[in-house]
């Protein structure tokens, strides 16, 4: 037994080592032949495969082998835009070339895309009759290529792709823009176009945020045909036959389930429309909807209900939000994570309602608590907004290289109230009274008006104060006292600069306001003769913000405007709040041509009930700039009290108890005879760029800025 064990444990480890060398050939005979048909598959998957062109076109020939799926979604303008193909421009616009017509077939002669669409036709002649368009090729700072993929159903999408990177100046993509209003397919219905682009910047209509490069692509709405075909006249703002209207069909059936809820648990002020199954041949289905045996013509209908509903469909842009943006009707906007078109301009908050998927079952008593008067403001803005940027081709093309233009030359891009102000009330752009291409020059400094009747102590140290900054340029003192005379010249404070009292006819809040032949210079600044806490930083600071704004009110004492609803009328707030459409008068920089328009061309009689009631002559003057620039006033520095320490209630007209109300009256007053509320509320405020910066004080600008 042991002899035999020993002949079999000596035979046993040789056995061994052979039996492992087999399966090692084994298994690397297998992993090789493995790696080989990997190999060969993936060569054969992915290998470029050109695009021939028909004998008619010269195409050049180009690899994409290197194009990733979709676009680069780490691509911003600093990244992926080359802004010194844009050069420099005189008229600060930039140069789109358009690429000239070629047909693309593939390898067996089939043509790699359809004709050019209509729509594609009709935006690419808007481009071209644009003041956008160059036809050298060497000039252009943006290229438009002649490939239509406004709707991607229509895309043969690898050879759309290798088409694209046959462009001569292509790139990457780079500087490259491409249009499409229908991204995506069955059955995940992508929210951006499948069409590798890499680097090009895509002006998309239904873009998600998960899919929207930030400051990059445009989100572009989804052009309605009816657009062109239907003329809707526009019907003026007010209560409407429907609260709530859905016109669209195909919907998810969830969906359409919670709104016929909605539809029967509020009676017949909802109308919930379907898709008509009894129309007569030859009647079009598109123009019409039913619900039950009634049938409605569409788009008519819409201008019969206060909200449309526009719901995500398969894709997130609808071409329905257009059509109820036509009818005046204010769109409810339900889709998640849906980028609005124009969103980076445009201030939807004016003209439409966003509200959450999961907020569908409380969509009634969302809307019933919106205010009447703001649903007027949102019709008016609704239908707008469909004028200038929705109702051509044309429209969405030119908004597009607009918002593109805007980011290349900031410095002229055109400002929010241009964007979103409908010609009735865009006055900046057209009948700015100032005409200021420049900076108004630093040297030539402001002169300080201080109006005053008998606080002579608060006075002096007010023109103390004052003549400390640096770029007065004169001190006028309005005496507005008839019945004591001013004090004599040699008690007044030594100041630097020339230093004129004018004395008044009448007491007359208005005569701060009147235009003196002793102001010589642009900017003045209107301030109380007990605004004493202001530092000579803040004040020099102030005059910097209005130098760049000269055409806007820049003060301290910020006051907002609200609507009462209970009330039904304008209120006065004096409270710290987050928003200011008024900065008053007590402290504020101005361009003395509102002086002159004050005094001569204030409308109605607000000028004389100012007078009559010693009051609102701060608001009166915000209206009459605000009303003439349709801009906003800025805030500068975070003070906030402006209360005079030695002031009583005595002395103190603003300490009155009738104060706030009358103040609250003034502005329902000015209201009427403006006829419009000229106000705009903002969240801004100007503050030095260091203010809070932990660095040396001797570093600093504008050091010594209070904190109230």
């Amino acid at each position: 037994i042991m002899c035999a064990s020993a002949k079999y444990n000596t035979r046993g480890p040789a056995l061994i080592p052979r039996m492992k060398t087999k399966h090692r050939i084994y298994y690397i005979t297998l992993f090789s032949i493995v790696l080989l048909g990997l190999i060969a598959t993936g060569m054969f998957q992915f290998w470029p495969h050109s695009i021939e062109s028909s004998s008619d076109w010269t195409v050049e020939k180009r690899s994409v082998h290197d194009v990733p799926v979709r676009g680069d979604l780490s691509c911003r303008m600093h990244t992926c835009f080359d802004v010194y193909r844009c050069g420099f421009n005189p008229k600060n616009k930039i140069k789109v070339y358009i690429y000239s017509l070629k047909k693309y077939v593939d390898e067996y002669g089939t043509s790699v895309s359809n004709t050019i669409s209509r729509e594609y036709n009709e935006l690419l002649t808007a481009i071209s009759d644009s003041e956008f368009y160059t036809d050298d090729v060497n000039r252009a700072c943006l290229f438009v290529p002649s490939i239509d993929v406004l709707n991607q159903n229509a895309l043969r999408i690898k050879e759309t792709a290798q088409a694209l990177a046959q462009l001569s100046r292509w790139d990457r993509g780079t500087n490259h823009l491409l249009f499409n209003m229908l991204p995506g397919g069955p059955p995940d219905y992508n929210t951006a176009l499948d069409v590798p682009r890499d680097r090009a910047l895509l002006a998309g209509g239904g873009f998600s945020t998960w899919t929207y490069r930030q400051g990059y692509d445009v989100s572009i709405p989804v052009y309605s045909p009816l657009s062109g075909e239907v003329d809707l006249p526009e019907r003026g703002p007010g209560p409407r036959r429907y609260f709530i209207l859905l016109s669209q069909m195909a919907l998810h059936p969830e969906y359409r389930s919670e709104l016929e809820a909605l539809q029967a648990e509020n009676g017949e002020s909802v109308l919930i429309l379907d898709k008509c199954t009894n129309l007569s041949d030859g009647v079009p289905a598109v123009r019409k909807r039913c619900h039950k045996n009634q049938v409605f013509d569409y788009p008519q209908v819409l201008q019969e209900s206060t909200f449309c509903v526009v719901l995500r469909g398969a894709r997130l842009g609808q071409a329905v939000l257009s059509d109820v943006l036509q009818a005046g009707c204010v769109p409810v906007i339900i889709a998640d994570s849906y980028i609005l078109p124009f969103s980076e301009v445009l201030d939807w908050k004016r003209a439409s309602v966003v509200i959450p998927e999961e907020k569908m079952p409380e969509m009634y008593s969302i809307l019933q608590s919106v205010p009447q008067r703001q649903i007027e403001e949102m019709q008016r803005q609704a239908r707008w907004f469909w004028e200038a940027y929705f109702r051509s081709m044309k429209a969405i093309a030119l908004a597009t290289l607009q918002i593109i233009n805007d980011r290349i030359y900031p410095y002229a891009a055109i400002s929010y109230e241009e964007w979103n102000d409908p010609p009735a009330v865009k006055w900046s752009s057209v009948n700015n009274p100032l005409f200021l291409p420049l900076i108004p020059p630093q040297s030539q400094g402001f002169t300080a008006i201080v109006l005053t009747y008998d606080r002579v102590e608060s006075l002096f140290r007010v023109i103390t104060e004052v003549s400390k900054v640096p770029s007065l340029s004169k001190l006028l003192v309005v005496w507005n006292n008839q019945n004591k005379n001013p004090p004599e010249d040699s008690l007044w404070p030594k100041i630097r600069v020339p230093l004129k009292v004018v004395r008044t006819a009448e007491n007359k809040l208005s005569n701060r306001f009147f235009p003196y032949d002793e102001i010589e210079t642009e900017a003045v600044l209107a301030i109380d003769d007990d605004i004493i806490m202001l530092t000579s930083d803040e004040l020099q600071f102030g005059y910097e913000v209005w130098r760049e704004f000269p055409d806007r009110l820049v003060g301290y004492p910020g006051r907002l405007h609200l609507w009462d609803h209970e009330m039904n009328k304008w209120k006065y707030e004096s409270e710290w709040t987050n928003e200011v459409s008024m900065v008053l008068t007590g402290a504020a920089f101005y361009h003395k041509y509102f002086n002159y328009l004050y005094t001569y061309k204030m409308p109605g009689d607000i000028k004389n009930w100012v007078d009559a009631h010693m009051n609102c002559e701060d608001i009166a003057m915000n209206f009459l700039v605000a009303n003439v620039t349709g801009k906003s006033v800025i805030k500068v520095t975070p003070r906030k009290k402006f209360k005079c320490p030695e002031c009583t209630a005595i002395d103190g007209l603003s300490l009155d108890q009738t104060h706030m109300v009358e103040r609250s009256e003034c502005i329902n007053k000015f209201a009427s005879v403006f006829g419009t509320m000229p106000l705009k509320v903002v969240e801004h405020r100007a503050d030095p760029v260091l203010y809070k910066d932990d660095f040396p004080e001797k570093l600093k600008s504008f050091p010594n800025i209070g904190s109230l």
